[in-house]
């Protein structure tokens, strides 16, 4: 092939998009690798760990041209992030090897051949659904749950997110079989129900591509695919085949006794309880009472902690246990000044809420201490 000349960024930009899907140790070598594909003046990349695959497209000066191989995704990127800002590539492809040159460096890699490498195939649409919402929007949903799931679970439905559509609105839950996040959010169009388990590595990646601007991410529900399209990156992942638990039987509805703390203030209590308490269970008691929230933690060196917070509450005290990571999990990704606690009884899993926000919902199961 003849050598082309081409942007550093231009390249590594689309290489940033499309590498967090790559397996640093795979039993297949060329899942190591990411597809670099040029067809004439447009460079996609691609890369998959056979469940998910990310591909990004970019526009390039170069003329018409049909060049295509496998490269080490690793290897590429941080030498491409080595390079001085600005720099300008020659790539030559060559017996089994890319050669690269940027000003007095030298660099060549193993490439394997361009036909192996196993693409996805994309699923017909059938009665598949499509929708457009806002990048932020969809972004600010991601970040509101995907902490609630479960990772290496056996029940490995848990080990992903819950994506539901229905009517005007999208929802999305996850839940690790101790805690369960919930959160929605009005969309354009009218939907059929549907409902679909996204692989935890994919809503992470998924969540990670995501920007905070109100350009639109197009989602397509195929047979036993979901696609996303985020400005020239599209991400098609495989759904977990499985029937994820009734949410709705998780969440609390008939809880009348409640307090309003300040975010940051619990959020603060918490992180210095947490320092003293079991490092394996990582518990902490809620002593509740009418004019205070006592937070106790303990240790096996009897070491202990104590935090109290001024509160309004009524209906008997509670004493009642909960994982403080659990709790600051939450607290950590929500991003309202205060949060509303609702209680049941000493057995009972609490309900978190954002005042005047009914699209949020985290529920987090007691523990004994």
């Amino acid at each position: 092939m003849t050598s082309i000349n081409i942007q550093r960024d231009v390249v590594l930009l689309p290489l940033q998009a499309v590498s967090g899907v790559v397996e640093r140790r795979h039993t297949l070598p060329i899942l190591s690798n990411v597809l670099v594909e040029l067809r004439d003046g447009v460079l996609a990349l691609t890369a998959t760990d056979l469940e998910i695959q990310v591909c990004c497209r970019a526009q390039t000066d170069i003329g018409v041209t049909r060049e295509a191989t496998t490269v080490s995704a690793r290897k590429l990127q941080d030498i491409l992030r080595a390079l001085p800002d600005g720099s300008q590539l020659s790539v030559d492809l060559h017996d089994k090897r890319m050669q690269l040159k940027a000003g007095k460096s030298k660099f060549a890699l193993q490439t394997l051949p361009a036909q192996d490498f196993p693409k996805l195939a994309v699923a017909d649409g059938g009665d598949g659904r499509r929708l457009e919402v806002p990048q932020k929007a969809l972004k600010r949903l991601f970040g509101l749950v995907h902490y609630a799931m479960a990772q290496q679970d056996i029940r490995y439905y848990l080990n992903g997110l819950l994506l539901s559509l229905s009517g005007n609105e999208l929802t999305l839950v996850a839940t690790d079989g101790h805690r369960l996040a919930w959160a929605s959010m009005p969309i354009d169009s009218e939907q059929e129900k549907i409902e679909v388990i996204l692989p935890r590595k994919a809503a992470l990646e998924v969540w990670k591509l995501l920007s905070d601007t109100d350009a639109s991410v197009r989602i397509d529900i195929r047979d036993n695919q979901v696609a996303f399209t985020i400005g020239s990156v599209e991400v098609i992942s495989k759904v977990v085949d499985g029937k994820f638990p009734d949410f709705q039987k998780v969440i609390p509805t008939g809880y009348k006794r409640h307090f309003l703390l300040d975010r940051h203030t619990l959020q603060q209590a918490l992180q210095r309880a947490a320092i003293l308490s079991n490092e394996k269970f990582r518990g902490v008691r809620w002593l509740v009472n009418d004019t205070s929230l006592r937070i106790v933690s303990s240790n096996t060196e009897q070491e202990e902690a104590e935090e109290e917070l001024e509160i309004e509450f009524s209906g008997g005290p509670i004493d009642i246990g909960f994982n403080v990571g659990y709790l600051l999990d939450v607290l950590s990704n929500v991003s309202a000044e205060r949060i509303d606690c609702w209680l049941g009884d000493s057995n009972s899993s609490m309900l978190l809420t954002v005042p005047d926000d009914p699209a949020f919902k985290y529920v987090v199961m007691p523990m004994r201490i």
